[in-house]
């Protein structure tokens, strides 16, 4: 199956990919200039959440290291690493925390100006460039505008505008747009990829509103449909200043806890083998010498990990923050009478019900509140800040 068959609903992208791909096998082969510029160094894949910015990414660094003449078949050997992580000329920044420093970035285009060990392409693929620190990005920089040979930079940011990705660094990358894919092409993924029932998946992949890995995470886990039921209860919770406070405080707590489930135990074995590598639990006077002079590692460990925990629970809170939004919209449609469908449709009774309450005005103002409390986080207020008044916002219409 091709590297491409993931990436739904973005054939436009697909085809120039494949163009790109078939350049680039051409390149190899001794062709010293790519057919019709098909082929360049750097490229920006942007697109809303969920639309498979990284997917694109991946797949296209797959299709350069194919062995059947960039075809991506997804069946030989250079697709199949690429596609698992495991490839030796493949990088993948994927950042944990929410910035990417320029330490890892200067080691990286260090790495990528080395000549392919496999004679193919060396390929560095960041996911989340907009996290580029501001001398990340230069360190970036410097390496696009001299591009080592048979290297190519696959970055992936939600837009091209300045707040996501420097104006220099966009003016040297071919960009690829991408779309939110329609629910019926996420549905169809889930059945064929992940086996799941097509009336869950229908279901799924409407509620995530075109996110794949959302919507599988929907059709899977019992517990993020828990929370999600928790958040779009909060609408009928709001009836006074105290219950506002009360579910701010409830969608915080739910979001540190989520994120403290995630990475409990990674984080203990990565301390534990942090301190094993430092001689903990040797013996003898340099063995305790080792460990005194390791406190400067344990400590910038636990600084990542916390860094980590922080984008970790904003991620969470943000999905829940767009599953609220979509309830609003779904009282706006009805009360519109639009001709589009619910986001939500196991909750379409109590949308129904808001709508002959609310007005179209203030059910817009309820949604903007929503999206405002996401801009705010975004710009880095303190989440709880936000979140408590995004609830009063809510509760006075």
């Amino acid at each position: 199956m091709s590297v491409f068959a993931d990436l739904v609903g973005q054939d436009e992208a697909v085809e120039t990919m494949r163009r790109a791909a078939a350049a680039a096998a051409r390149i190899v082969a001794g062709d010293t200039v790519a057919p019709n510029g098909a082929m360049t160094h750097a490229w920006i894949f942007t697109g809303p959440p969920g639309s498979g910015r990284s997917v694109a990414a991946r797949a296209l660094a797959a299709a350069l290291e194919c062995e059947r003449e960039g075809t991506g078949c997804g069946e030989c050997h250079g697709c199949h690493t690429v596609l698992g992580g495991t490839h030796a000329d493949v990088r993948f920044v994927v950042p944990e925390g929410l910035s990417i420093g320029v330490n890892e970035m200067r080691a990286l285009v260090l790495r990528a100006g080395t000549a392919p060990s496999g004679g193919r392409w060396q390929a560095v693929v960041i996911e989340d460039a907009d996290r580029l620190t501001e001398a990340a990005g230069n360190a970036l920089l410097k390496a696009i505008e001299e591009p080592p040979p048979r290297t190519v930079f696959l970055l992936c940011t939600p837009s091209t505008h300045p707040d996501d990705i420097s104006v220099t660094i966009r003016s040297r990358c071919r960009v690829v747009p991408l779309r939110q894919p329609p629910a019926e092409a996420v549905a169809e993924v889930l059945v064929r990829r992940d086996g799941i029932a097509p009336d869950v998946a229908a279901w799924a992949a409407a509620a995530a509103q075109g996110h794949v890995g959302r919507a599988k995470r929907l059709a899977n886990d019992p517990e993020a449909r828990g929370r999600r039921e928790a958040v779009l209860a909060v609408p009928r919770r709001l009836t006074g200043v105290g219950a506002c406070f009360d579910a701010a405080s409830a969608l915080i707590e739910a979001a540190e806890a989520e994120s403290a489930t995630a990475f409990a135990e990674n984080n203990t074995a990565e301390r534990a083998a942090l301190e094993q590598a430092l001689g903990a639990g040797g013996t003898g006077r340099g063995a305790a010498g080792a460990m005194r002079g390791a406190a400067g590692q344990l400590k910038e460990l636990e600084k990542r990990q916390k860094s980590r925990a922080t984008r970790s629970q904003r991620d969470a809170l943000d999905r829940a923050l767009v599953d609220l939004a979509g309830f609003y919209r779904d009282v706006l449609v009805t009360n519109l009478r639009a001709p589009v469908a619910v986001v939500h449709t196991d909750t379409a009774a109590s949308s129904s019900a808001a709508a002959g309450k609310w007005t179209p005005e203030s059910t817009l103002r309820r949604l903007e509140a929503v999206l405002a409390c996401r801009d705010a986080i975004e710009q880095n207020v303190k989440p709880r800040i936000a979140v408590e008044a995004m609830m009063l916002n809510l509760w006075r219409g």
